[in-house]
């Protein structure tokens, strides 16, 4: 099967499989303390700064509803665009496991602006009301846009006006760095985020996230028994770790996030000009947004699997992976191009 429906769809690299292997070879001490996970402290630093700290789990809601954890009380709220990820695509973890309240704010091309965060931040005192912490962001976005580093700096800035803290859901952030060409650190820990979830499970790996801690003022301690209790730490982690090392050890993501991103730029530019099909968002990392023609979408999902984003617009998402070749772009594209026409 080949399909644009998810870059969860595509396997796992064969570096990474290579590096399970490799580290499957004796016994190891459990639980993180295995000399893997300490190769993947040090790495999580050179990309991220010095003083970070990284707790690795094993996917992006974990990663996720533990970062919102460390940074909130059950009376605070987190103010997100509607469309994130932790708003509509985690069957609401975030506010059951934690009992805090999402603020969902609508954006154009799914992006948060300091403009709306101060319009959500909101009855601070008022013990009525939830009280304003986290700033989330996704980056890429949930519709393959991506913040620039001062469009991250600035909601830091705001946030840390209000007393609050910027969380940034990185299920997709090799995408974001590899498209704006820049370090990890140049558009985290230097603006100003606070915490991060960083993902690797969509760009090649089996199933790894990790929870990074780069403020400094923040006790990350925290996160060993928050993580613990979220279900969230794995006892063989050497096997967790070696995946998130071979993605970040010799420049694997970048490789991997900078192919997926062209092959969504060949798509775009594919599709752009046949009658019926409108891009609704900037192609800025590995996933293509368009409607098309309602009765189109069952015969070419027939073909090839993608999800119709929006049902009552026929918007639909085509994402691409580490794996998707310049031969899956070209047929499918030309299927769009012939059944429209037809």
């Amino acid at each position: 099967m080949r399909g644009f429906a998810s870059d969860n769809y595509a396997p796992v690299h064969p570096d990474v499989l290579a590096e399970l292997a490799h580290v499957n070879d004796g016994h190891a001490k459990a639980y993180g303390y295995d000399d893997v996970t300490v190769e993947l402290q040090g790495l999580f630093k050179d990309h991220f700064g010095p003083n970070t700290k990284a707790f690795v789990v094993f996917n992006g809601t974990g990663a996720n509803v533990v970062s919102l954890q460390l940074l909130l009380r059950p009376w605070e709220s987190v103010i997100c665009a509607s469309t994130a990820h932790i708003n509509v695509d985690e069957g609401g973890a975030p506010e059951h496991y934690l009992g805090t309240k999402l603020v969902d704010v609508p954006t154009e091309h799914g992006k948060l602006t300091p403009e709306l965060v101060r319009t959500a931040w909101q009855r601070v005192g008022d013990e009525h009301a939830t009280q304003p912490r986290v700033v989330s962001v996704t980056q890429s976005t949930e519709l393959g846009t991506r913040y620039s580093a001062d469009e991250v700096g600035a909601l830091a800035d705001t946030a840390h006006g209000f007393g609050g803290y910027l969380h940034v859901d990185g299920a997709r952030i090799s995408n974001a760095a590899a498209g704006l060409g820049v370090d990890f650190k140049e558009f985290t820990t230097d603006v100003g985020v606070d915490v991060l979830s960083f993902g690797g499970t969509k760009n090649g790996l089996m199933g790894a996230e990790a929870v990074l801690v780069l403020n400094p003022g923040i006790d990350a301690k925290s996160v060993l028994n928050i993580r613990k209790q979220a279900m969230q730490l794995s006892s063989k982690q050497r096997y967790m770790s070696a995946q998130l090392v071979a993605l970040l050890r010799d420049g694997l993501w970048h490789r991997l996030a900078s192919h997926s991103n062209a092959m969504a730029q060949r798509l775009a530019t594919a599709v752009g000009d046949i009658p019926g099909v409108t891009l609704t968002h900037p192609v800025q990392a590995n996933g293509v947004f368009a409607i098309i023609p309602g009765d189109a979408i069952a015969t070419l999902q027939a073909s090839y699997p993608f999800y119709e984003w929006d049902e009552n617009t026929h918007e639909v998402r085509w994402m691409c992976s580490w794996d998707t070749t310049e031969a899956d772009i070209d047929s499918f594209a030309g299927l769009v191009r012939s059944t429209l026409a037809g």
